[in-house]
């Protein structure tokens, strides 16, 4: 155990909090991530918590996740734990595997070589650092100490150290007082750090939101000029970094800020086009209720599938298509059919939704001409489909907004809860009935002339 506090960064000024003047204890951090901290710091090397475990503790918060900051190597860690594997080409990471657990462990980060000075080219693929012309970081595995490592985090609040050493929270870039202001900060030159890696501007609203925070000024300014860097992102990180924005309970709020930054351009492209072409005024409000619906659902820790806000995101583009396609001839499910298809492929080239989810899409979406006309002798088997729930719930959001008759969507909540020999009879009810066919006439010879 240290007998004194560490030296001071040279970046900038380290804050030692020591055991007694702060609240992270060890009961709050998972069993398995303290396991992890003592088996680094018993073979000699550091080991500290770090970013939103520290942080979310620190305001009250129960953390979901536990990262490790350490100076030892990937290959050293790996050495040290046989349930370790090593991921990632873009930052070298070690994964400790506690069954469904995974235990985050990352070797303390340094600065680039151009960052230094040093004359390295930025596209030198053989580099442990490599860049693009743009700025983006393509590949991060400089190793270096932690207060290099504090300044190559990106908010301060995430920049906080629990050493496992002597129980203290380390402190180098202000970020436990801008905890205690309600304060996001970029730390350093928040263009620049966008400009490395522009997910940054996801995470800067996603954790503004999440955690009550105000964005810093600066932090702020660059957002909306910035937004079209996220067109280069791969995306299939979007569609990870999609989950935390719009599946953690404040998907209503992070839209609102996204769009007011020309955030949510980038990613969901056709949704925000329909919204400016305004063919339905009352999309934006299809959009909230969706979104609160998918708030008070988490919030009830009821599931969800994520494939449902995607159909409602795109549903306005879909209805946008169809009726083209019927311009050109199509009907019914064959215009339905090729309108998704063409959407779902163009908002695949933002966020790579899995073919898994864009299924449930297509049924969610297909199952509503069924649901909204009640047509069809096998109709109430639609009650049995797998995907009914959605395409119901869907359902009902198009009735908020007056866009089916409230009848329609109260008929489906009503049979639902009847036993089948009710369902029959009340399907019976709407539907039409059949018409006998007129006998013909026997001809009599009555009307035949002479001719005849």
């Amino acid at each position: 155990m240290r007998s004194k506090p560490p030296l001071a960064a040279p970046e900038g000024k380290l804050a030692y909090y020591s055991r007694d003047q702060h609240s992270v204890s060890r009961n709050d951090i998972s069993p398995n991530a303290v396991k992890v901290l003592y088996r680094l710091h018993n073979a000699g090397f550091r080991a500290c918590l770090v970013g939103g475990g520290v942080r979310d503790i620190l305001l009250g918060l129960k953390p979901k996740d536990f990262d490790v900051a350490t100076d030892a190597s990937p290959e050293q860690v790996k050495e040290l734990f046989r349930n370790c594997r090593l991921i990632g080409r873009r930052f070298r990471l070690a994964h400790i595997l506690f069954g469904r657990e995974i235990i985050e462990v990352a070797t303390f980060r340094g600065h680039h070589a151009q960052d230094a000075g040093q004359n390295v080219e930025k596209k030198n693929k053989k580099s442990p650092s490599h860049s693009s012309d743009e700025g983006m970081i393509l590949r991060d595995n400089v190793f270096g100490t932690i207060e290099e490592d504090a300044v190559r985090r990106d908010f301060t609040v995430n920049a906080l150290y629990y050493d496992i050493a002597d129980y203290s929270v380390q402190d180098f870039c202000d970020g436990m007082d801008d905890l205690n202001n309600r304060l996001l900060r970029m730390i350093g030159d928040p263009e620049t750090r966008y400009r490395e890696d522009p997910v940054r501007m996801l995470r800067a609203i996603r954790l503004a939101i999440k955690l009550d925070l105000q964005l810093e000024e600066q932090t702020a300014k660059p957002l909306e000029a910035l937004s079209t860097l996220l067109i280069d992102i791969p995306s299939a990180r979007l569609w990870d970094e999609s989950h935390k924005l719009f599946l953690a309970g404040h998907s209503a709020d992070t839209f609102a800020c996204l769009e007011q930054y020309h955030l949510l351009e980038p990613i969901l492209p056709q949704m925000c086009n329909a919204l400016k072409t305004n063919n339905n005024p009352r999309f934006r409000e299809f959009l909230q209720a969706a979104l609160t619906n998918t708030d008070n659902r988490i919030r009830s820790n009821k599931s969800l599938n994520p494939a449902f806000l995607y159909a409602c995101f795109l549903w306005q583009s879909v209805r946008d298509t169809v009726e083209g396609y019927r311009k050109d001839g199509f009907q019914g499910a064959e215009a339905m059919q090729k309108a998704q298809a063409v959407v779902l492929a163009e908002q695949v080239k933002s966020i790579a939704i899995p073919k898994r989810f864009t299924q449930v899409i297509r049924e969610i979406w297909l199952m509503q001409h069924r649901l909204e006309f009640r047509r069809g002798k096998n109709l109430l088997s639609v009650i049995e489909h797998p995907r009914f729930r959605a395409g119901y719930d869907f359902l009902l959001l198009r009735a908020s907004i007056g866009e089916i008759k409230q009848g329609t969507a109260d008929w489906w909540t009503e049979i639902q809860e009847l036993d089948v020999a009710e369902q029959k009879k009340m399907y019976a009810e709407i539907s039409p009935k059949t018409r006998r066919r007129r006998k013909p006439k026997k001809n009599t010879g009555a009307n035949k002339t002479d001719a005849d």
